[in-house]
């Protein structure tokens, strides 16, 4: 700290010692001790100072008041009560070529998922020849089962043909010869006709050996598994060694002819804006292009519980569109010219949507609109608006239908 060149003087009680009457009156007056401004102020008491301070506002604030007064810039006492109403923002309804869609979400989906599996007595898996995601043809072998025992019976059914057929042919032969001698009567008639029933017999059992036959090689051709039209192998079980049995899970799943769609529900009142034919414009997950399609199918009932229909939208097909992947669609329904708000401007209660315009008293009125669609822009009007409304912008709830305010003069200009 400092040390102050002037020695301090102790300002706390003094002794004093006592002194008589005529000593007083003889003793000349001592000069008292000049005090610094300091030590001067702090003897000050404290309510003179608070007293001044008071005084000087008071000054202050009169001098202030009367420039106000007498400036020509001051407002006139009359607009304080227009001061207290309430300030608002308005906006003029802006009419723009507005695109109506309907959206609805999806999946992939195959138009025609096809199942394949084994027929007949079923058997093991000793090859398979398709992946999934193989394009393949009408015919084409998927998979091959255990052919050893119906080749088997094959070959046996072909030689009791052969040899059913080759005795058809001896009764044909001798029949024929008994009928060339019957003029001459070298054989009787009983026996011409018994060589005729064993002619026909023979034929009869060689064409049951031939059915035989077929059933077997059908058999053996159930036992390759192929492809029953055109199209994608979407999903395939099938393993080598595997046991496959009629009625059990699909071996493969195909999408018959490669046709690709997508199939989704849309809401009740969406439906009948909906045609079949229009253009639909399809978005996959991490694909910023959307895929071309139309509306191929509509459903026919509403499900009562959901209040939602089927649509499926047909698509070309392209490696991207994978069954089972979700899907987001866009069905352009109309096109107009509609006013478009911002969403801060449309309000809702239980009588439905409104706003709030400012008349030309500069009251408020509700005005009862019908919002159509939701852009980036706002909220779609296509009825209760002409254009040229002067539209709160925000705050509206905060305002009662009837009540005055003021309107922004940068709104009111524009």
């Amino acid at each position: 700290m400092p040390v102050s060149a002037q020695p301090e003087h102790n300002l706390g009680p003094r002794e004093f010692k006592p002194i008589s009457l005529e000593q007083a009156r003889l003793e000349p007056a001592r000069p008292r001790p000049e005090l610094p401004w300091r030590d001067r102020i702090a003897l000050v008491p404290r309510k003179r100072i608070a007293i001044g301070v008071g005084v000087l506002l008071a000054i202050v604030a009169v001098l202030w008041a009367a420039t106000r007064s007498s400036s020509p810039n001051a407002p006139a006492a009359g607009t304080a009560a227009d001061q207290e109403l309430p300030l608002v923002t308005v906006t003029r309804p802006e009419f723009k070529s507005v695109t109506g869609n309907v959206t609805f979400t999806g999946t992939i989906s195959a138009r025609y998922d096809m199942p394949i599996g084994t027929e007949g007595e079923g058997g093991r898996i000793v090859a398979v020849l398709v992946e999934a995601g193989d394009r393949v043809k009408k015919g084409q072998l998927l998979a091959r089962l255990d052919q050893s025992v119906t080749t088997a019976q094959v070959n046996q059914l072909a030689a009791t043909v052969d040899q059913a057929v080759a005795q058809a042919a001896l009764s044909e032969a001798e029949y024929q010869r008994a009928k060339g001698v019957e003029a001459a009567g070298a054989l009787s008639a009983e026996e011409i006709e018994r060589r005729r029933a064993a002619s026909l017999t023979d034929a009869a059992r060689a064409k049951v050996a031939a059915a035989q036959l077929a059933e077997s090689e059908a058999r053996l051709g159930r036992t390759q598994i192929r492809a029953p039209s055109d199209g994608i192998v979407l999903t395939r079980t099938a393993e080598v060694g595997q046991t496959a049995m009629p009625g059990g899970e699909p071996l493969f799943r195909l999408a018959s002819g490669s046709e690709i769609e997508m199939r989704g529900q849309i809401a009740e009142q969406d439906i009948a804006a909906v045609q079949v034919g229009q253009s639909a414009n399809v978005y996959l997950t991490g694909i910023a292009e959307p895929f071309k399609g139309k509306v191929r199918l509509l459903g026919a009932v509403i499900d009562p519980k959901t209040r939602l229909g089927d649509i499926r939208i047909q698509l070309e097909p392209h490696p991207a569109l994978r069954p089972g992947a979700f899907a987001r669609a866009q069905v352009r329904v109309s096109e107009a010219e509609r006013a478009v708000l911002p969403q801060t401007a449309v309000l809702a209660d239980a009588q439905g949507n409104y706003v709030l315009i400012v008349n030309d008293k500069d009251e408020t009125e509700r005005r009862a609109v019908h919002v159509a669609d939701t852009t980036a822009e706002g909220f779609v009007i296509d009825s209760g608006l002409k254009g040229d409304e002067r539209v709160i912008g925000t705050a509206g709830g905060f305002l009662r239908a009837g009540e005055k305010v003021r309107v922004a003069q940068a709104d009111a200009q524009q």
